[in-house]
């Protein structure tokens, strides 16, 4: 199946901070990412520090407190390589230290499918 040419964008997914317990906490839809997408940001609102883990056991990132992390997978694909993506279905967990406050948002953009 091709891809349309038009970008989609995910429904916003958030975490209160104040659930922080030096555990990792699923931030996208619990059934993962709607499509594959092409960037992947993720918007740290909190007074607090969080690491990233897209398996939700490997410490991938780390976000500081009032910054972001955008990722644009498609303008680091290797030559010869069509497409760059974060895969449909991967899970996105933060995890912070201690219970903070404010929120930590991931949005996303992917290609939809179809004709």
């Amino acid at each position: 199946m091709s891809l349309k040419n038009s970008i989609n964008a995910i429904p916003l997914t958030s975490r209160d901070s104040a659930t922080f317990n030096n555990t990792l906490q699923i931030l996208s839809a619990d059934a993962g990412l709607p499509g594959a997408c092409v960037i992947l940001r993720i918007v740290n609102d909190s007074n607090v520090t969080i690491g990233v883990s897209y398996d939700g056991v490997t410490f991938n990132d780390s976000v500081r407190s009032g910054s972001d992390l955008q990722l644009y997978f498609q303008t680091n694909s290797q030559p010869g390589n069509f497409v760059a993506c974060m895969p449909k279905g991967t899970k996105v967990y933060v995890i912070g230290a201690a219970a903070g406050a404010g929120f930590v948002y991931l949005t996303g953009y992917y290609q939809q499918e179809g004709y």
